[in-house]
């Protein structure tokens, strides 16, 4: 098997625009053209869960997962077996030619860029599972290739693409004098794929989404593994975040002119999701479903959360801005 190591190195520095298999660039899809999907990584169980989607319930006629290449074996063949997906690759420049989407789906963030490069420098769209990176100057870099050489990409918490928050940001247009915000979710401080990216990602991205990203400064107070947060919006606005321990879940809470009250969706759940139908627009058509930006200033709370669950203190959020 593989490494990571080995894959970026023999893939190296890029595959040529040639190297992709004929009709495949993102502007060329039609809603009635095949479309073949590999997927890098498989220790998450999110891959099974694609070739379920895909292959055998076919939420999406036309679209399967044709390729996998897993962390182990056992990974990959694991991925096969529950999602029905067909073949399984030794090292993932074997796809190359025979894919026409590419899903990167590390359990840690910081493995998800290299993976995507070479693909995306060989013109092949590509969604980046959750939490999108591990560092944001790294992303950066990555965003800017993809805009140089034309692929389109994105990346997004599948609570954050969802109907629900789409519906919450409408909710909140109309609301008068919010002053703070408490949302709630799962998040291991401590945990091996990230610590604070792994699940932190479910409550920052849609926080960001609704009430804007000009996050200051955030601070984290732990118990252990757990714990909560502040963040300091330039705008005045406070938002407390509360990592639950035991409970599974987000939810959603603001103070405003109108009392303190839970943000309650008022559509119902579809199937397949949102996050999922965007992703494979995307593919079809090459329109990305979220702003770059918006990607890039994500990670960015995230590092600094990172860094407050270190010291306990307060931390700038340093944003970086994406050369257009």
């Amino acid at each position: 098997m593989n490494s990571r190591r080995t894959f970026i190195k023999t893939v190296g520095s890029g595959v040529a625009v040639s190297a992709i298999a004929p009709g495949i660039m993102a502007n060329s899809f039609s809603k009635e053209k095949q479309l073949r999907i590999g997927i890098i990584g498989a220790e998450n169980s999110h891959t099974a869960g694609f070739g379920k989607m895909f292959n055998i319930d076919k939420k999406f006629p036309g679209v399967e997962v044709k390729y996998v290449w897993g962390e182990t074996d056992e990974f990959a063949k694991k991925a096969m077996e529950k999602g029905g997906i067909p073949n399984q690759v030794k090292d993932p420049k074997e796809m190359m030619g025979k894919i026409d989407a590419l899903i990167v789906d590390h359990r840690h963030p910081k493995y998800h860029l290299e993976a995507a490069t070479p693909f995306v420098e060989a013109g092949i769209p590509t969604f980046v599972d959750k939490p999108f990176c591990y560092r944001a100057a790294e992303g950066k870099e990555f965003l800017e290739m993809a805009r140089k050489v034309g692929t389109p990409v994105t990346s997004f918490s599948s609570i954050a693409q969802s109907n629900a928050t789409f519906d919450m940001k409408d909710q909140v247009k109309s609301m008068e004098g919010i002053t703070q915000v408490v949302r709630t979710g799962t998040v291991d401080l401590d945990s091996k794929y990230g610590n604070v990216f792994f699940y932190g990602v479910h409550i920052v991205q849609p926080l960001l989404f609704i009430f804007g990203d000009d996050v200051a400064r955030v601070k984290i107070s732990r118990n252990g593994k757990y714990g909560n947060a502040s963040l300091q919006f330039s705008s005045g606005l406070f938002a407390t975040l509360i990592f639950k321990e035991d409970a599974y879940g987000w939810e959603t809470y603001v103070e405003s002119k109108d009392g303190f009250k839970e943000l309650i969706p008022s559509v119902e759940k579809s199937n397949p999701g949102k996050n999922y139908v965007d992703m494979v627009e995307m593919f079809r058509t090459g329109v990305e479903p979220r702003s770059h930006q918006n990607i890039l200033n994500c990670v960015s709370v995230l590092e600094a959360l990172e860094k407050s669950a270190e010291s306990e203190k307060w931390v700038d959020v340093e944003f970086l801005k994406l050369n257009s």
